[in-house]
């Protein structure tokens, strides 16, 4: 990956492990902008958007991606997310829309996305860079009970849902597994890392690469 062209960073990340928090601290180390769950859900609904309507958008008017950005501004520094229209989308649909949208977004600005499949959505995207945060279970228990203020066996019954309906997302539409590390161009284990940390890891080795 080139820093010094348009790019996108994937952040694929195991709850608990830290990763959309690295993700977000990468993205303004480097100034670029931060993808997540929320921000896409946000944009999908305010904008009522699906394929055929970022189709129409582009089409009809050619400033779409400063309005986007305008609300973007707005969601990242903004407790609550107003939904000013309602889209209701199957799973399926939603998923097509969501890497329509991440796709849009990187051919407009250098990007860092955390989850939503990033690492397969940009597999193939010319300047990019996959990255995988991990953490052991016990790593990763310790820090839902204190960031959620729940027991350790909540913590354990979050942590084995969403990894188990994450795993069953991706394979559902690609043949392959979140934790296959050649999905990935770097992995890194946060067990004796602070986010800090492994930000400056990520970019020792973006500044390293060719």
């Amino acid at each position: 990956m080139n820093k010094n062209e348009k790019f996108v960073i994937t952040i694929n990340r195991e709850v608990g492990s830290g990763g959309r928090t690295v993700g977000r601290k990468l993205a303004e180390q480097l100034g670029v902008k931060y993808f997540d769950k929320a921000i896409v859900e946000g944009l999908t609904h305010k904008f009522g958007l699906s394929i055929e309507r970022i189709e129409e958008i582009k089409a009809q008017k050619k400033s779409w991606w400063n309005d986007i950005n305008t609300y973007y501004n707005t969601l990242v520094n903004s407790a609550s997310q107003p939904m000013d229209a309602e889209v209701k989308l199957d799973n399926k649909t939603m998923f097509a829309t969501e890497k329509r949208i991440l796709q849009e977004l990187a051919t407009q600005t250098s990007c860092v996305v955390a989850g939503r499949t990033g690492f397969m959505i940009f597999r193939t995207w010319p300047n990019h860079l996959n990255i995988f945060i991990q953490a052991s279970l016990e790593h990763r228990i310790k820090r839902i009970m204190a960031r959620q203020n729940v027991t350790e066996q909540q913590a354990r019954d979050i942590i084995t849902k969403l990894d188990a309906d994450r795993e069953t997302y991706i394979q559902k539409y690609e043949d392959t597994s979140r934790y296959d590390t050649r999905n990935y161009q770097l992995v890194i284990s946060m067990d004796d890392l602070s986010e800090d940390a492994a930000v400056a890891v990520i970019m020792a080795y973006i500044n390293g690469m060719k």
